[in-house]
């Protein structure tokens, strides 16, 4: 009788756990806590203090002032993984999503009158297609460095989902009469894969999708993606707007005419 009262509430405290972890929100934090100690050796912090300390570093990281981190600090790892899970990291995508509808309602192109010559560019991972899933088989959320050839084979598979509010922004896009360009640091090789795990989860009608080849494997992630832009503004397309969860799809020049950063403190490509 006694075990099977300990199992009970040990299942209880671990699926509410679940749903509190879901459920996060920055505006209904439970505030003060239990002391605890970081796994680096920092020392003893309460729990509020280590929540602000995480939220800092993420919202640094977001903004831009840090850069060119190789994993996340390791007392941070829990929040990075508590916030990429959350009710929180959907809602600020959300905004993110109605940020840029509000935009487009301000730009020259309407369907009626587009000469086809108005662009929008969109990254893939983590700004179309989610790599949650694969963070969570893992167990890493930037704890570790990204092992390249575990997550190329898992994005081969392409069973990646959407991410959230993505597709509602990428068919309000395309249905303005903006051309939709696609272009991602993925490999070559992972064409066919990408190219169906995108319809697979409602995405369809890009004009087209720029992966790298063995040429721009030799250029860094952000001078690829210039040169993408580059390339489009000499065709004589008009880039209204850049989308992706890193900050290397809008270094280098030509600058677009507006970008939209999508929130993902776990990995940083330059």
């Amino acid at each position: 009788m006694a075990r099977s009262l300990l199992l009970s509430l040990t299942l209880a405290c671990f699926f509410t756990a679940m749903v509190s972890a879901r459920d996060w929100n920055i505006l209904n934090q439970l505030k003060g806590g239990k002391p605890t100690t970081s796994q680096n050796g920092i020392g003893s912090l309460k729990v509020s203090n280590l929540n602000r300390y995480c939220e800092s570093w993420r919202v640094d990281v977001e903004i831009h002032n840090i850069r060119d981190f190789t994993v996340v600090p390791q007392e941070c790892v829990w929040f990075v993984q508590k916030y990429m899970t959350s009710s929180q990291y959907e809602d600020d995508v959300e905004r993110a999503v109605d940020e840029a509808i509000l935009y487009l309602g301000k730009t020259c192109c309407e369907k009626k009158k587009c000469d086809g010559m108005d662009a929008w560019i969109f990254d893939i991972d983590d700004t179309l297609l989610s790599t949650i899933p694969y963070h969570k088989s893992n167990g890493c959320f930037g704890g570790e460095q990204l092992n390249t050839t575990k997550f190329e084979e898992w994005q081969n598979l392409g069973k990646a989902p959407a991410v959230p509010s993505m597709v509602k922004l990428f068919h309000e896009i395309r249905e303005r009469g903006f051309k939709i360009f696609l272009v991602s640091s993925r490999k070559e090789y992972l064409r066919s894969a990408t190219v169906e795990n995108l319809i697979e989860v409602g995405y369809h009608g890009w004009s087209n999708l720029l992966l790298r080849g063995e040429e721009e494997e030799k250029k860094s992630v952000s001078q690829y993606k210039a040169d993408v832009r580059t390339w489009l503004t000499s065709l004589g397309y008009r880039v209204w707007g850049v989308m992706g969860s890193q900050w290397n799809s809008f270094a280098g020049c030509p600058v677009p005419k507006r970008t939209f950063k999508l929130p993902n403190s776990i990995y940083y490509i330059a």
